[in-house]
Order: C-alpha cells, then structure tokens, then sequence
C-alpha cells in the first residue's frame, strides 16, 4: 500500500481511541438495586436458573447472541503467518461486521498456539461462552482438521469462514453467470488456478449445485492435480485427475469457468482465446486479481469477470454470507451448519441478485443502481436486504436437517422482526403498515420522476401499501423506471399522470384550483402558472378532487415554500385551529417523536395543548401507549419565565381535556427520559418510565433538539407527519431518502384508510 493509505490506516485504528470495537452494557446500572439484580445476589438466580436447564442460558445471558471469531495468526489475508498478535485488527474487522451487518455481537479471540490439537482443545473449551465459533485465517492443510474436529465435538455452529464464505459467494455468482451465458452447471467445464482451502470448498459447493466432478481440474502451484503426482496432499486426493496435462495452459482448452484463488497474475492474457464462448472468470487473489478486468474486456469481452475487490463489478466478499448464516443459526439454536444450510444461502444470494437492487445499495455505490446481468450477478455487501433473504433462508435449512434446538413457528414473524438490522424504522411502523394494507390507497407523489420516489414506489407495490400515482413526464419516468431496473409496470402496478398530455383532468384541476386561489390573490393566469409548475401544488390538487386518497410532496427545494402551496388546498381538519407537525426518531435506545419540528414557530399554550392531542393520536396509531413530556428550560415551576408558564398552562389545558393522558410537564428534557432523575425533581409526576412524545415551546426548540439528537445519535427518521389537514398529505424534506418516503406513504395510507371506515 502506499504511504498516504498506511498513513491512513493508521490513524483510523488509532483514534480517537485504539481499535475498532467496544463493550456497552445493556441494562441500566445506576441505583443500588440495579446492582443487587446485575450483580449478588441476583445474579444468583439466573446461575441457579441456567444450572437446572442449560439451555435458560439463551434466556439469561448473552449467548444467543454471541459469536467468537477465532485465530491462531497463521494465515492472515494476504499477510501469511504473521502470528496471533498480529491478526488482531483483522479479527477486530470481522467482529465489526458481525455487528454491522446482522447485529451480532463478538469478541475476537486471537489464540497463540500454531499446534493443531492445542488449539482445538483451546476453542473447544470455550463452548458454554459462545452461540457460534467463526474460524478465521488457519492455515491449509490444518485448518480441515481443526474445523471438522471443533465441528465433531461442540454442539453449537463452527464455521471456517475462509472456506465455506467464498465457496457460498462462488456457488452463487456461478450459478447467476451461467444463467446470464445460458449455460448449465451440469455441462460446464471448470478449471481452478489454487488448490487450498477455500478452492477446495468452492469445488466442493459447484459439485453439490450440480457440476460433474470429471469436469473440474484444479491447479496449484506445482501445476495441474493429477492422479499419481509426487507428493500430493491427501486432502487433493479425491480432486485429482487422470490427466497427461501439467501445466494450467494446457487445461484451458474450451472452459467455461476459470476459479482463481491463487496469485497475481498467473492467467495469461493471451491465454483467453483458449476459453469457450460466453466465460466466465473469476479471478479472486486479493488485492492483485489472476488477471486484470481490463485485460479481460480488452480480449474477451464476452467474458464475464468476478474480482475480489470493491473497485470492480462483481465483488466476491464473504461478508455478503457470513453474518446472515450466523444470523439464521443463532435465531433456531442450530447446533451445526450443515451443507444443505450453505446451500440455502447460495440459492438465497443467487435469488436476491435477480430482484433490483435498494435504494441503500444505489447510495452506497455513488448513486449508480445495479441490475441483473453481466456486471451484477452477485449483490453488492451493503444490500441491506441480505440479512431478509440469507437468515431465514438458513434457519429454515436447520429445521429440515434437524439441528434446529428453537425452531421458528413463524417465518413471517421472524422476517418483520429482522428488519430491524434493516430499518431500524421496520419495527416501529409495523402497526400502520398492517392498516395501510388493509385498503386500497392511492397515493399521488408530486416528485415523479425522481429516483428516490421510484424506488418508494416500487416498495410500496411490493408491500401492498396502496397504488403509487406518480405525477410527471410520461416518457422520463418510464424511461428511469426501466433503467433502474425496477419491476412495476405503468398502468398496471402505478399510474402516470402526466398533466401536459391529459388535458381533460389538468382543465378540471385548474378550474378548481382557481375558485379556490381566486379570492386569496391568486390571478387565473398565476394560478394556471401555479399549477403547472409547482408539483405540490398538482398533488394537492389531485387528493382534493378525489383523483387519489393521499399525497406526498416534496423532497425537492425548501420545506416551508411547499408547505404554503398545499395549506391553501387542503383543509384543516373540522374543529382543528393550527396545523401542526410531529417527527418520530428511531435510536438505538428506543423510538422518540417530536412535536412541532417544522410548523408553528411560537405557538400559544392553546395551540400546543392542540398539537399535543393530534400528536398522541399520532403516536397511538403507531400500537404505542403516548408518554408525553411538556419540554422547558424550567422544571417543575422552577422559572417564571414566559415559555415556562405558557407550558403550565398547556398542561393545564391538556389534563383538563384529558385526564386518562400520561402527560407532565414543565420540565428539562432529562427528566422527560429518565424516570430516577424525574423523581428525584418532583414526587407526584404522572409520567411513568420515559416519555416518548416531547412536546417543545417553540419550534427552535423543536427543531434543534431533534436535528442534534438524529445526527449524534444516527438515527432513522419518519416524517414529518402533518396533523390537522381534512386529508392525508405530508411534505417530504430535501435530505429524504426512498425508504423515508415509503415509511410517509405508509402512514398517509393508513390515515386513508382509517378515513375511509370513520
């Protein structure tokens, strides 16, 4: 590497403290019976617990939970043996995967012990800590040892991720490309450059998926594996072939697959015209593939080309498969992985490929969004959509081959509740999705044509939320649908109503948009004006007429701006004064909405006791008992301040309109979120636990709060939700994303659909 990426590197692992992972504990530890419970003599009673039925140790520890990725340092990446010490910030790596991608959590453990036996019985001690074993960077040929004798005597899943990842990514890739060739896996003929661990578990994988054994050849360093050569391994010894070739440019000769999982370099550009038509080559060697991609396009360029790297299309990376086969063992106690469970996550990887890739992956690779065929034939690592297809996949591959000790009783279930290392908004919209898709909601979105609305759409069909209305250009948008790849067919799956060729339905709505802007100001030539320039406008219009049952605006240019193009439009609510909004924050530690972000910049005592019953019937609708906090920067009476006794007052109003409402207030946001701190403030308060709805004295407050929670704490926003309007309609930010306006379109709809049965 050069110097400034070393450099780099360096820095990175060293601050702003050293290396990549910590501990944090998950129960709060901040009175003496917190400890009595955590600690003795508590802790007895789980010890007791689990001594009585060793399997409680799923329910009372993190076990369940909890990976060891496991290393003696002996084979390192492209290091070698570079010791055990030395390994540790590979292993800190993979342990930071593990969380990332399937939230599963990992201690590195890096064992200084190059003796096979010593080390087997090292990791096999360590059983009753850990759900799972990940063995990582052993060395051939002791590495099939150690894993098949871990696997033999511990009764939880051992996995040597070396081999078995790669050959899982392989199987997949291969089995895509030949569908791309229009080739057959039984027929094909495969050669491999490199005969150790993991090209012997990618055989082995293809040979399972259907590929006939006589059509391999594997090649090492020493040349073509054959039967009878010197010295061969006995591990090489099933795979040998009855051959007079030696070298691999004699094994060349009508392949249709070449497996590189050995050195730079060591496949000859002028050696391609030896492969059959249509290849495909995957040249894995890291960081230096088997032969350049660009010498593969420059002389084959109907070759299909698989790398190990990120900077070319096709990344074979076993981070695509490894956290979600751990995922899917751990959720069904699984006490081994077998075969037909890394054959589920083959076809799993080999499916999901072929359905268009998420609005994340698109992001996550510079706005540029995969589809299915030459240069995407495998997903890319940050597809969140992974973890959806893989674990359940796996987890059910452990209940037909009987290592399953938890089976799962509902799958359905079990994919919602993964869609939390998906989403972290998945969970808390649960709820308003299961309404939204009990009707048949229409919802117009006044940004058509943008790639972000697009991609909501297609996931709005997918999820039977409603029938997206997508407003804009004909051609342009059938244009960007068939180049992102997306499956929704117009007039079939969406509607395109393009207002400059439907004249009929574009009269109609300026002769009603003028009666309603006449006598507001509006001129009928402003208004004509209006409503063939302002998207919003158009959107407002069609929900109001009845053309659709709800609308999303926004997303493009300022929030307020489009704001006061639909207030006009669309009516408040009967008995509503001020139309106000809420945000809800999904975190880590738990969901939090905000009221008002983005509406009323200074709202009375009245109007906040208003803002704060809609927002509770908001918060209600999401299946979550309101715990609302009036927020001040005095507490409990503590100031006399201005804002401080227009929250009195609200809180006044508010019990007196609603007793049965957990509410308090005035109070510092602390109080509001940590019930030992909020007693310690006042005796009598209502509010039980944490609040989860904080209601602001202005909309800086608001506003503030909640941007600086979002952004140190990473969280997933929803919203804003408008509260007050006669109809569904909310207005996006510019910062949304397509999984932001689905997690809209789904509570528009189900607002629609609640109004549909009033």
């Amino acid at each position: 590497m050069d110097e400034t990426l070393r450099k780099a590197a360096l820095d990175y692992h060293r601050h702003p403290r050293p290396g990549k992972l910590t501990i944090t504990p998950t129960k709060r530890m901040e009175t003496s019976r917190d400890l009595s419970l955590a600690y003795s003599p508590g802790v007895a009673a789980a010890c007791l617990a689990i001594k009585d039925d060793p399997d409680t140790a799923y329910d009372y520890t993190i076990k369940g939970n909890l990976v060891a990725v496991i290393t003696n340092g002996t084979a390192v990446l492209g290091l070698g043996n570079i010791g055990a010490l030395a390994s540790k910030p590979v292993m800190e790596g993979k342990a930071v995967l593990f969380k990332k991608f399937a939230g599963i959590d990992t201690f590195d453990i890096e064992v200084n012990e190059p003796d096979p036996d010593r080390f087997i019985e090292v990791v096999a001690a360590l059983e009753p800590s850990f759900g799972g074993i990940n063995l990582e960077d052993i060395k051939a040929p002791e590495c099939f040892r150690i894993e098949q004798t871990l696997r033999a005597r511990m009764n939880i899943p051992v996995f040597h991720d070396d081999q078995h990842g790669t050959a899982i990514i392989v199987g997949a890739a291969v089995l895509n490309a030949l569908k791309v060739q229009g080739k057959s896996i039984e027929t094909v003929k495969i050669v491999t450059s490199g005969a150790g661990a993991a090209a012997l578990s990618c055989v082995n994988i293809l040979i399972a998926l259907g590929a006939a054994r006589d059509n391999i050849t594997m090649t090492d360093i020493e040349g073509v594996i054959y039967k009878g050569r010197p010295n061969l391994d006995a591990t090489l010894e099933p795979v040998a072939r009855e051959t007079g070739a030696r070298h691999l440019s004699e094994v060349l000769d009508g392949a249709d697959v070449f497996l590189g999982l050995s050195a730079p370099g060591v496949l000859k550009a002028e050696w391609l015209d030896k492969f059959a038509p249509n290849p495909l080559i995957l040249a894995l060697a890291n960081p230096e593939p088997e032969i350049r991609p660009d010498l593969v396009a420059e002389h084959r360029p109907d070759a299909i080309i698989c790398t190990g790297r990120s900077d070319f299309p096709n990344q074979v990376n076993n981070v695509l498969c490894f956290p979600f086969i751990f995922r899917g063992a751990l959720d069904v106690g699984a006490t081994a992985i077998t075969e037909g469970m890394k054959l589920a996550a083959v076809q799993a990887i080999a499916e999901l490929t072929r359905i268009e890739a998420s609005d994340t992956v698109a992001a996550a690779y510079g706005g540029n969004a995969p589809v299915f065929g030459r240069d995407y034939i495998i997903p890319k690592p940050f597809d969140t959509r992974l973890i959806l297809h893989i674990a359940p996949a796996v987890a059910r591959a452990a209940m037909a081959e009987g290592v399953a000790r938890r089976p799962i009783a509902d799958f359905d279930v079990y994919v919602r509740e993964l869609e939390r290392f998906v989403f972290r908004s998945g969970l808390l919209l649960r709820p308003v999705i299961e309404v939204a898709r009990s009707a048949h909601t229409r919802i117009v979105y006044g940004e058509g044509e943008d790639e972000r609305v697009l991609r909501a759409a297609q996931s709005v069909v997918d999820d039977h939320l409603g029938t997206p209305l997508l407003l804009g250009d004909t051609d342009t948008i059938i244009k960007r649908i068939g180049s992102l790849g997306l499956r929704m067919k117009p007039e079939q799956d969406v509607r395109i109503i393009d207002l400059r060729r439907d004249t009929a339905l574009s009269s109609r709505l300026l002769t009603d948009y003028q009666r309603l802007v006449g006598r507001r100001g509006v001129p009928p030539d402003a208004a004509a004006r209006q409503l063939s320039r302002r998207p919003t406008v158009s959107a407002a219009m069609l929900l109001s007429v009845g053309e659709a049952d709800a609308a999303i605006c926004g997303g493009l240019g300022d929030w307020s701006r489009q704001f006061r193009y639909a207030l006009p439009i669309i009516p408040r609510r009967r008995g509503i004064n001020r139309v106000s909004a809420v945000t809800a924050l999904i975190l880590q530690s738990g969901n939090l909405f905000f009221c008002d972000t983005h509406v009323n910049e200074n709202p009375s005592a009245e109007e906040i006791a208003e803002m704060t019953h809609l927002a509770s019937a908001m918060v209600a609708r999401f299946g979550i008992a309101p715990k609302v906090a009036l927020l001040s920067h005095s507490n409990f009476g503590a100031a006399q301040s201005e804002s401080a006794r227009k929250m009195r007052k609200a809180l006044a109003i508010i019990r007196a309109e609603d007793p049965e409402l957990e509410v308090d207030g005035e109070m510092h946001a602390d109080d509001a979120l940590v019930e030992p701190i909020r007693n310690r403030s006042i005796c009598d308060s209502r509010l039980t636990g944490s609040a989860n709805l904080l209601v602001m004295p202005n909309i800086d407050a608001a506003n503030i709060s909640f941007n600086l929670l979002k952004a140190a704490g990473e969280g997933v926003t929803v919203g804003p939700l408008l509260l007050g309007l006669a109809m569904p309609l909310h207005i996006a930010v510019p910062s949304v994303t397509a999984r932001g306006l689905v997690n809209m379109s789904a509570v528009a709809a189900m607002e629609a659909a609640l109004a549909a049965h009033a």
